[in-house]
């Protein structure tokens, strides 16, 4: 895993690996969310779309969209904030754009605010064409 671009949004810098094994025994790992990029201004990761994230018609779950959504935007907030500052979500949406059937879809997540109190984050999720699926926009407190 390559390491994070340094930035001057970032206040921590924890390899991939670092944030990967930080979400061992959680809802990240039991629907198999990867990270694979921290850049400049973003933080990735991708998603199955597989059993642990199908709705019964076999297509992505508009909640697992969702859940990956508030982790990628939650963990840009807690890049960006100093040791000790907790970040917590105040309010997600999401729109689902398009279905996604099995494979991977990939999310991305960028800056909109990041203020002292309150940080705003956009959530792109596409699928393994590029497609979008869903756009979410996550509030978060910082304390």
């Amino acid at each position: 895993m390559a390491p994070p671009v340094p930035s001057p949004l970032w206040q921590k810098h924890p390899s991939l690996e670092e944030m990967q094994i930080a979400c061992n025994h959680t809802l990240v790992q039991c629907l198999g969310i990867e990270f694979t990029e921290i850049g400049a201004d973003f933080v990735e990761a991708r998603m199955p779309v597989d059993e642990r994230t199908m709705q019964p018609m076999g297509l992505l779950h508009g909640g697992a969209s969702a859940a990956l959504a508030e982790t990628l935007g939650g963990a840009g907030a807690y890049l960006a904030v100093p040791e000790g500052t907790v970040c917590l979500g105040l309010e997600i949406n999401a729109n689902h754009l398009r279905p996604a059937p099995r494979g991977w879809v990939i999310g991305r997540a960028t800056p909109i605010h990041i203020g002292r109190s309150t940080q705003v984050w956009q959530i792109a999720i596409r699928d393994e064409q590029d497609r979008p699926i869903c756009i979410s926009r996550l509030t978060v407190a910082v304390r």
